[in-house]
């Protein structure tokens, strides 16, 4: 059974004038989606909808089989599905600490250290940095603070808007075998939107192109990566066909 599914989806801020439609998209456990498109394709509005962010205008979002109440982000947490938008949401005048505690929630002490531990064996950068003001670290620790605290949250399905914006290139390479790890070991279900390509292919499973609101087409990530002039065409609006 798929973790995440969307059926039919039609999504956007106007009823009469979707962003996204007719989206069909299952991701399995342990799957790595990479989401691309040019700006303006609907990316982001389709990942705050599968997080309640935005009501449906048509279609289902069903994780493990249940479907998801529309326009409820609350109902989508408990559901499993975890959303890092693309400015991080972190609480930027509370401690990388409590970042992170507000994620463990009313878990027992010993459970609760043993999960904030868990969070320093992913990003040892942060151990230095927890009793820090979130909005004083760098962009680079903001952002393995946003992950660290939506995988706390253990996400059936975690979605991650734009992981690389503002960072550089080497601080991304740091965070994707993170990714990459959990995913196989936990078995969660991952969608990564990244405008570098190259970087979200190596992570990735399998690629998802979106263009003008609608998927162009989808492949196996290391498919895409052996042929970038066809995401080039689909971007361009032509065919994406071999």
């Amino acid at each position: 059974m798929s973790v995440l599914e969307a059926l039919a989806l039609d999504a956007g801020y106007r009823s009469d004038s979707p962003v996204v439609r007719g989206i069909d998209l299952a991701v399995e456990p342990g799957e790595i989606v990479a989401l691309l498109g040019p700006n303006g394709a609907g990316k982001t509005t389709l990942l705050e909808t599968f997080a309640g962010l935005l009501p449906r205008l048509d279609g289902r979002v069903v994780v493990d089989g249940v479907a998801v109440r529309s326009g409820d982000p609350r109902a989508a947490v408990r559901g499993g599905l975890v959303l890092v938008p693309d400015d991080r949401a972190l609480f930027r005048g509370l401690s990388c600490e409590k970042n992170l505690r507000l994620a463990v929630g009313s878990a027992r002490r010993s459970e609760g250290r043993a999960r904030l531990d868990q969070a320093l064996e992913w990003f040892p950068a942060l151990a230095k940095r927890m009793k820090v003001d979130a909005g004083q670290v760098s962009g680079g620790e903001q952002q393995m603070l946003a992950i660290s605290r939506a995988l706390l949250q253990q996400p059936k399905a975690l979605l991650i808007d734009e992981l690389s914006m503002g960072l550089a290139p080497v601080i991304v390479e740091s965070i994707l075998p993170v990714l990459r790890s959990v995913a196989r070991e936990q078995g969660t279900a991952m969608i990564l939107v990244e405008q570098h390509v190259r970087l979200a292919l190596e992570a990735a499973d399998r690629a998802v192109v979106l263009v003008h609101g609608s998927i162009a087409f989808e492949c196996s990530a290391t498919e895409l990566a052996a042929d970038l002039p066809r995401l080039e065409r689909a971007y361009l609006g032509e065919s994406a066909a071999v």
